[in-house]
């Protein structure tokens, strides 16, 4: 497989033939007036790219590379802008040079250099950053230069502890191989963003990444036993325990410090047994809020659903392909202990007293049997909305792409409330962006989904789809982009539930967080890393030139 220097995943997988004519049709429906005109972006050895202004010191130059397509690689993240600036061509921020260490002490030696040279350090996972967070942007004037440290190299499964279910893995191993090497010892790390396939453990922890499960572990943070950090005045190791109240806690300070403290190196992480019996429902509803009760009250049941993702009309039918007048419930439960049968048929009583219906049925599966019968009336259970939105799910980013190359706006803004914030939420959201597409000329919708649910609220995540102009929507998604997140800062909704701060978010997270705290980060930054090299201008204020 190769991987696309521009866009999301795999050149091979991209959306082509079929699959996009069905999208871009789907796209027609609802905004027919859209120019669906195709641009392809420009050959890599075309672009504009300086020459990289600091050579690699002898001992450390067989780890490190200044490959054209190595560098424009590392220049960005996977957001809608930066897919949109590398279909233009826009490569004005690249890094000089990309480092792969194979060991702890080439971080060392590394993050030595960079501190003696006043170079910018940016740690580096799968890439799959969609706030900025990769991205070396406006460090030319202060930074002798910028490497981008790349953490693929550092990617094994060192210990399992079977006793304690606990692994000890280094934080460049992707989703899959960290999956694949527990696979024999019946055990999972159980943490499946959507970037999965394409993200570390180390941007997992760096970002405090949320994974795709809607309750309990809902938070890599939740995984976490113990950390290994490389700062520049010394290794940071915390002790693996199961809880501890022994005053702040040491991994907090570092899980979703995005790069600024340290580096991560490797973690202890917990571990389950992989679940054996599972059972899932798609639920429909003809009233929207009547489904957001029905969702809260599985949420404060006590039930743990694994997954528990409202889809509201809009997102139903864009994703899942149901039209419904007020959404789609998406429910699932999974154990390696129990069949969850029994979970599942009180989940559905309370969307029933809720006016929800099923009419796919229930589909449960024992991984160790066939299907044990109780699937619903045509046989396909979970094959209707549920199975539609898991497989749009998996191909969303590539879909994204495609929409991008074709001038449409596809972005999304994820946050959190309590349950009374939602309607009001909802509400607001949509009247900025609407807004926003009228101030532009141009047309969209907005669509939104509850990713994560917990007892006192959701985590709603909201979609924008918009017919843009070809050379200025990446202009045209900064001006929605800062309406709504407006609207959530002013309604005390978290700017990112689990996509990280970055570049992107900073005016807003600088308005969330209290000013002693945002004080007592940026003397943690002054003491952890005096020379102020790694990741600068991510959640603090680079160094002044």
């Amino acid at each position: 497989m190769t991987r696309s220097w521009w866009g999301w995943g795999n050149v091979e997988d991209a959306v082509t033939g079929d699959e996009r004519e069905e999208l871009l049709n789907r796209v027609r429906l609802l905004l027919p007036d859209a120019d669906l005109s195709k641009h392809e972006p420009p050959a890599v050895e075309d672009l504009d790219v300086p020459a990289p202004r600091v050579q690699a010191p002898e001992p450390l130059r067989h780890i490190m590379s200044d490959d054209l397509t190595d560098r424009v690689s590392h220049s960005h993240g996977q957001a809608f802008r930066d897919v949109v600036r590398m279909l233009h061509g826009q490569v004005e921020n690249v890094p000089d040079l990309v480092v792969r260490p194979h060991d702890e002490q080439d971080v060392v030696d590394v993050l030595q250099w960079c501190t003696d040279n006043n170079i910018a350090l940016i740690p580096f996972g799968g890439g799959s950053s969609v706030t900025g967070g990769v991205e070396p942007r406006d460090l030319k004037e202060t930074y002798a230069a910028v490497i981008s440290l790349d953490m693929a190299r550092m990617d094994r499964i060192l210990e399992i502890d079977p006793v304690s279910r606990a692994a000890r893995i280094q934080a460049g191993a992707f989703g899959p191989a960290i999956e694949e090497g527990l696979r024999p010892d019946g055990l999972t790390l159980r943490h499946f963003p959507q970037s999965f396939e394409f993200s570390t453990l180390g941007g997992w922890l760096a970002t405090r990444a949320g994974g795709h499960f809607a309750t309990v572990y809902t938070h890599i943070d939740d995984l976490v036993e113990s950390m290994r950090v490389i700062t520049p005045v010394g290794p940071s190791e915390s002790w693996r325990l199961p809880g501890s109240g022994a005053g702040p806690s040491q991994d907090r300070m570092f899980l979703g410090s995005e790069g600024t403290l340290g580096v991560i190196t490797e973690a202890w992480v917990r571990l389950q047994d992989r679940p054996r019996w599972r059972t899932g429902a798609s639920v429909h509803f003809d009233d929207y809020f009547a489904a957001v009760d029905a969702t809260r009250e599985i949420a404060q049941s006590g039930l743990y659903p694994a997954n528990c993702r409202l889809l509201d009309p809009v997102e139903a039918i864009l994703n899942a392909g149901t039209p419904t007048s007020g959404g789609v419930l998406v429910l699932g439960f999974e154990s390696a202990a129990r069949p969850m049968d029994d979970s599942m048929s009180v989940a559905l009583d309370i969307c029933e007293r809720h006016g929800g219906t099923a009419p796919d049925g229930v589909r449960s599966t024992d991984s160790e049997q066939k299907r044990d019968g109780k699937d619903g009336k045509d046989g396909k259970g979970g094959n209707g909305a549920a199975g539609t939105w898991r497989s749009s799910f998996i191909r969303m980013p590539y879909q994204r792409d495609a929409l991008a190359q074709s001038s449409m706006i596809v972005e999304t803004f994820e946050t959190a409330c309590t349950w009374g914030k939602v309607e009001e939420l909802r509400d607001a959201v949509n009247a900025a962006a609407l807004a926003a597409f009228d101030e532009l000329g141009i047309t969209g919708v907005v669509s939104c989904r509850f990713t994560h649910v917990y007892p006192d609220g959701p985590a709603p995540y909201f979609g924008i789809y918009a017919g843009g102009t070809w050379g200025r929507t990446v202009e045209q998604w900064d001006h929605v982009k800062a309406a709504v997140s407006e609207v959530l800062v002013d309604h005390q909704s978290t700017i990112t539930h689990h996509h990280s701060v970055g570049r992107d978010h900073r005016p807003w997270y600088d308005r969330q967080r209290s000013e002693p705290f945002a004080r007592a980060l940026q003397a943690s930054k002054s003491t952890l890393d005096p020379s102020g090299v790694l990741n600068p201008g991510v959640l603090i204020d680079q160094k002044h030139s």
